[in-house]
Order: structure tokens, then C-alpha cells, then sequence
């Protein structure tokens, strides 16, 4: 493990890849910021992060051999971990919002960002990035932001965080996750946001559609009961849940 720590950046996924490019990169390096000035999240939606109050960070994983098709087993094993850490900080009303946003009750206070390298039809390499909401009480642009700090009522100690997430991914990405399946659909699928509930979404041509979430395929469509009772998968670009 190698850890770099940044004064502020960008981006720590763009970061670290231009750091895989120059030069040979240890498995589970790591570069975090607290002031990270351009982040992004799924679809280069902008990420916005008060300088010094909230965390920001990316990891290298090696070895990570998963068939393409099974890619979205990366960011349920991930999403999970951090859950798991955020439990032992005792952070109320835990959940996944598809695909990775982590809330806390109908907030959001963190986000995943993955980029796979690829070989062939194997995911070889995860550039797991995500940002983490700490101690920022104000949100202009994102009316369903919130951070640790607002959740339970009191200022965290943005390295303390940071270790104990780290403590936890290091503990459990050496798991390999072609072997956990089952266990991390089951997982997943038990703090799935809104699961089993009917809820309505926006679809690209803004038509407005409700439908009951009913689960996650294993390359990551939403799976949405439709009103005539028929099941259909969305992908990401196909689908926004409003809540």
C-alpha cells in the first residue's frame, strides 16, 4: 500500500491514472485530497466539495480478473465496504441508491466513481474513486446533499475517517470478489434504495413513468416493475429516479 496525500487536485481518479501512465504503480495505492477542486461523479456530473471539509479519494486495485459482464460486482463490493465503515461511525439510516450514491436516509453524502482497465473481456485493473461528505453544512447547487456532520450533529475528524475507510477496503478488496456473488447481491440488494417501493422516474425524452424497483442485474441495469406489470432493465443514460 502506498498512500499520497494531496494538498488539493482536480481529481484523484484523473490524478492517480496519469500516475499508472508514467510510471509502474503498487496495487492499492491510494491518493486523497481534502480540497478537491474539479471531481466528478457517474455521467462527469460535477461533485461540489467545500475545500477542507469533506474527503476525496481514489485506489488502485490490481488483480481484479471479472469477466466485462460482470463489472457492476466491483462497485457492489465497494459500496458495501464503505457502508460497512460508515455503520462502525454510526451513521444512521444506511442505503445504496443505484448504482453507488450512498445515503443517508433521502440524502446523499457520498458517491463512487469506477474506472476499469481492461484486457481482452477481463476487468484486470479498478480505479475506485469516491468522495465522502464530512464536515460541509451547506450545499448550494445539490438539494439532496448531506454530509456525516449534518446527519448526526457533530464535526468529524477528516483523517480519522479517511483511515478507517481505508482500514476496511484494504481489509476487504483482498477478498476476491469473483468468488463473493451471491453474498454481495444479497448484500446490495438489502440496503437498495427504494427497493420493492413505487416510485417515479424521469426517462431521457423527459416523459415521466412510475414502476417498483425490483432489484439489480449482474452487469448493473435497474431492474423497474413497469404499471402494465412487465419487468424492464435500464441502463444508467436510460433512466433518473426522483425522490
Amino acid at each position: 500500500m502506498q498512500i499520497i496525500k494531496l494538498d488539493a487536485t482536480e481529481s484523484t481518479n484523473s490524478y492517480l491514472k496519469d500516475l499508472i501512465h508514467q510510471k509502474e504503480v503498487v496495487d492499492f495505492t491510494i491518493i486523497t485530497t481534502q480540497n478537491q477542486t474539479s471531481g466528478r461523479g457517474q455521467m462527469n456530473a460535477k461533485w461540489e466539495s467545500e475545500p477542507y471539509k469533506n474527503l476525496a479519494i481514489s485506489l488502485l486495485k490490481k488483480d481484479i480478473d471479472l469477466p466485462i459482464s460482470k463489472l457492476f460486482l466491483v462497485s457492489m463490493k465497494v459500496s458495501l465496504v464503505i457502508i460497512e465503515a460508515l455503520n462502525e461511525l454510526e451513521i444512521p439510516d444506511l442505503s445504496i441508491k443505484w448504482p453507488n450514491d450512498i445515503l443517508s436516509g433521502n440524502h446523499k453524502i457520498g458517491g463512487i466513481l469506477i474506472e476499469n482497465i481492461i484486457s481482452g473481456s477481463q476487468i484486470k485493473r479498478s480505479i475506485i474513486g469516491f468522495g465522502l461528505n464530512i464536515n460541509q453544512t451547506s450545499f448550494k447547487n445539490a438539494p439532496h446533499a448531506s454530509s456525516l456532520k449534518k446527519v448526526v450533529g457533530k464535526e468529524f475528524n477528516l483523517d480519522s475517517v479517511f483511515y478507517a475507510l481505508i482500514e476496511k477496503l484494504h481489509q476487504q478488496l483482498n477478498r476476491p470478489i469473483s468468488t463473493l456473488e451471491k453474498e454481495l447481491f444479497e448484500q446490495y440488494h438489502a440496503i437498495l434504495f427504494k427497493k420493492e417501493e413505487k416510485c417515479i422516474f424521469t426517462l431521457p425524452d423527459k416523459t415521466i413513468i412510475s414502476g417498483v424497483i425490483k432489484g439489480v442485474t449482474i452487469n448493473g441495469l435497474l431492474m423497474v416493475k413497469l404499471a402494465n406489470g412487465v419487468i424492464k432493465e435500464f441502463g444508467l443514460k436510460e433512466i433518473q429516479l426522483n425522490y
